[in-house]
């Protein structure tokens, strides 16, 4: 059975329509990139994967689970269990440290165990900025944070949206090949949404949005 399935998927705004019926399979611990251009429904689609946004229509499946029928409640603990997010900008809070700020996710799963956060950071390369704030690291590093503090609670789905952004080409290969790293240790499923081809490539596979639809599903490896 499939980790993720999304079937007939449709979001409407007043003004807008942003998936016209979107259909996905993902198995467990595939790594999927979503590509297309801007307006396509790329970060709409990721939301709702995400359980940050509801579909106007259609069904969701994540392990298992008819996100339809969670209330908020569940939602959010659902959210808090299964899932971690990665963006662009790093939403790391300035006047916490390195640690603090991975420590800050455990605190919203369960209790916050320092030693884990310190470990978490020594496996992103941070051991010697356990006590840095944001502003004391430079971009590269600061998404190294966010993964660690992503991967904290041990989520069954990371989402990343845009995750190198804000990153020239040698911190976006160095992110990846963590990520990478990761991936085949611990067999997460991750979704990624870029508009940076390189980015994309790493992945196994690669889906190309248009117009609120999935138009090209291609396998790499």
């Amino acid at each position: 059975m499939s980790f993720i399935k999304l079937d007939n998927i449709t979001k409407e705004y007043e003004t807008a329509h942003a998936l016209r019926g979107a259909d996905l399979e993902v198995d467990r611990g595939e790594w999927v990139s979503i590509v297309g251009p801007s307006g396509s429904g790329k970060t709409t689609l990721l939301n709702i994967l995400g359980c940050l946004d509801s579909p106007t229509s259609g069904s969701i499946l994540i392990d298992n689970t008819d996100i339809n029928m969670l209330s908020e409640d569940a939602l959010a603990i659902f959210r808090r269990e299964i899932i971690g997010f990665i963006f662009q900008q790093s939403h790391l809070i300035p006047y916490l440290t390195a640690v603090e700020n991975v420590m800050l996710a455990q605190y919203f799963h369960s209790l916050s165990d320092e030693k884990e956060a310190i470990e978490a950071l020594k496996r992103v390369g941070l051991g010697h900025r356990l006590d840095h704030r944001p502003s004391q690291l430079s971009g590269g590093e600061q998404q190294r944070v966010c993964i660690a503090r992503a991967l904290i609670n041990s989520p069954k789905l990371l989402l990343a949206d845009e995750p190198t952004g804000n990153l020239d080409r040698e911190n976006t290969k160095i992110i990846l090949e963590l990520l990478k790293k990761l991936h085949s240790e611990e067999h997460f499923t991750i979704i990624v949404v870029t508009h940076d081809s390189f980015v994309s490539r790493w992945a196994q596979r690669v889906l190309t949005m248009e117009d609120g639809r999935i138009t090209k599903d291609e396998f790499l490896y």
